[in-house]
């Protein structure tokens, strides 16, 4: 049974230096925090329960005005590059102070949450945020104290969110007025300037994707995974829109969760308590876990309904392309709870790719897998983003490289090791385009990907023949159940084999330039699975 407006009595806000708000409203209800939202008109209720907001000037993550202190804990520590940006003490501490003045007049919210579904990982957090809506969020997407806990609580980490607050790049060290900065060594992220919800999980996300690799030895993945009633764990990598959140979506498997996972001694665990689905186009015919996910509890972000009415209109992307939706995981009828389970028999790597080059499933060697899991491929197309005419090709490290404070090769590392260790299944399975790129071909039918996919969770990949891909060096499996023969080779799809082996070759050069900068630190194993590209 839930319990709200619970607090360990000894609890202030005063241990995170916030002497004077107006008033401040701990650990309240889903219900009193829609009501607070719609009282100051920062949102409204929708037919499907759920409530409408908008986010505000950012409709999406910042990663370049994303930071990390640069202190004792991380100076030879954080991958530091674009990614990893370093700001200094001092601008912390600066911003921390004006954030804490800015709440001084103000109503705030108190969130008492946590992370890691194992309870040997489990870390406790509290957010302070500006917005009602911001607190319902965390409470949807991280795991919920029960009201004995609540009574006992002690957190770890700390996030103050002030979207209101602007900073002064001038003088606070910032490079714009937003901003999201993570302090490893005083366990506080400081998030403002953006109302982006999607800053709080993923800086908490961040944490973690340092945290537990370098002091718990677990791997950290971003992922979705899900479990077979025989026990069979399937994790899901890959990029947004390859498929992760769908095809994890399984009616006949219980679902983990559809981002965030550990690896650990004990097997894979969520970080995570709830599910952040982007809704472009959702529909419940496509999608309909996620569809009738939407109800009361949750949140859609930046989503406009049709005119006169208060139904989402999922199609409209006036806002932004990005538009979401925020719900507690047991809005999901085959969630698992506690979302935990045994170690993988099977890892699944999507990409879309719309050269229309990569095999529809393949098998991985161990070194061919951390090869991948290290690049991370997959390619816009045409008319997702402003200026792109023709496919382009998208390199994310660890397919969650804005997330990841360490070098990919000590993920990649992990990920072989354990990969050998529990004896795993690595696919690689292309959700993009074939008999030709985009413009050409056609993109991939979802019936033949879950055909192939539900193949290999059967295990009916094991025993049929496989041809290697002259380039890419990738096993081709020459037959699966439901699938025509033909779709299985990519070559074969094509009408013209030379423009075949031209695009193929092309993408073999780009993936072969995004590892160099890798190489100095990649195992022999790892830099022989690159591939071959052919002589002209």
């Amino acid at each position: 049974m839930e319990k709200f407006e619970i607090k360990n009595p000894a609890a202030t806000l005063e241990t995170l230096g916030i002497k004077q708000v107006k008033n401040a409203h701990w650990n309240l209800s889903p219900e009193a925090l829609v009501q607070e939202t719609i009282r100051r008109g920062q949102g409204f209720l929708t037919d499907l329960g759920a409530i409408a907001v908008e986010t505000g000037e950012f409709t999406g993550r910042s990663p370049q005005d994303r930071f990390i202190v640069e202190d004792a804990e991380t100076k030879d520590t954080v991958d530091w590059g674009n990614i990893n940006k370093p700001i200094d003490n001092r601008y912390f501490q600066q911003l921390k102070g004006k954030i804490i003045d800015y709440f001084a007049d103000k109503n705030v919210f108190v969130r008492d949450a946590y992370v890691c579904a194992d309870d040997d990982y489990r870390m406790n957090l509290r957010l302070v945020s500006e917005y009602p809506w911001s607190n319902q969020f965390a409470y949807n997407m991280f795991l919920r104290p029960t009201g004995e806990e609540l009574e006992n609580f002690e957190p770890e980490w700390s996030i103050l969110c002030a979207p209101g607050f602007h900073a002064d790049p001038e003088v606070d060290g910032t490079r714009q007025h937003n901003f999201a900065i993570i302090n490893f060594t005083e366990k506080q992220i400081i998030i403002g300037g953006t109302g982006y919800t999607g800053e709080i999980k993923k800086g908490i996300f961040s944490v973690l994707n340092y945290v537990l690799p370098k002091h718990s030895e677990v791997l950290s993945m971003h992922c979705s995974a899900n479990v077979g009633q025989e026990g069979d764990t399937a994790v899901f990598f890959g990029l947004s829109g390859t498929g992760k959140t769908t095809l994890s979506a399984d009616p006949n498997r219980n679902l983990i969760g559809d981002d965030e996972h550990g690896w650990s001694e004990n097997g894979i665990f969520n970080f995570e308590g709830g599910c952040y689905a982007k809704t472009i186009d959702l529909s419940e015919e496509k999608e309909p876990e996620i569809y009738h996910a939407i109800k009361h509890r949750a949140i859609l972000e930046n989503i406009k309904c049709y005119p006169g009415t208060r139904t989402p209109d999922f199609e409209n992307s006036d806002i932004t392309e990005n538009t979401r939706v925020s719900y507690p995981i047991y809005h999901i009828d085959n969630a698992l709870e506690p979302s935990r389970s045994g170690h993988p028999t099977n890892i699944f790597f999507l990409t879309c790719d719309a050269f229309g080059v990569l095999p529809p499933i393949s098998k991985l060697t161990p070194g061919q897998a951390m090869y991948h899991f290290m690049s991370g491929y997959t390619a816009k197309v045409a008319g997702t983003e402003a200026g792109i005419t023709e496919p382009q090709a998208t390199f994310s490290a660890c397919f969650g490289a804005p997330f990841m404070p360490l070098h990919p090769a000590e993920y990649a590392e992990m990920l072989g090791e354990k990969m050998q260790a529990h004896n795993v299944n690595v696919w690689l399975v292309n959700t993009g385009w074939t008999g030709g790129a985009y413009g050409t071909g056609h993109r991939m039918s979802l019936k033949y990907t879950r055909a192939m996919i539900t193949a290999a969770l059967r295990g009916e990949l094991d025993a049929v023949d496989y041809h290697t891909h002259e380039i890419f060096g990738l096993s081709m499996p020459v037959s699966c159940p439901n699938v025509p023969d033909e779709v299985l080779d990519p070559k074969q799809t094509w009408a013209d084999s030379d423009a075949y082996d031209a695009k193929a070759n092309d993408l073999a050069e780009r993936f072969n330039k995004n590892f160099e900068k890798f190489a100095a630190k990649t195992s022999d194993e790892i830099l022989a699975a690159a591939p071959k590209v052919l002589a002209s």
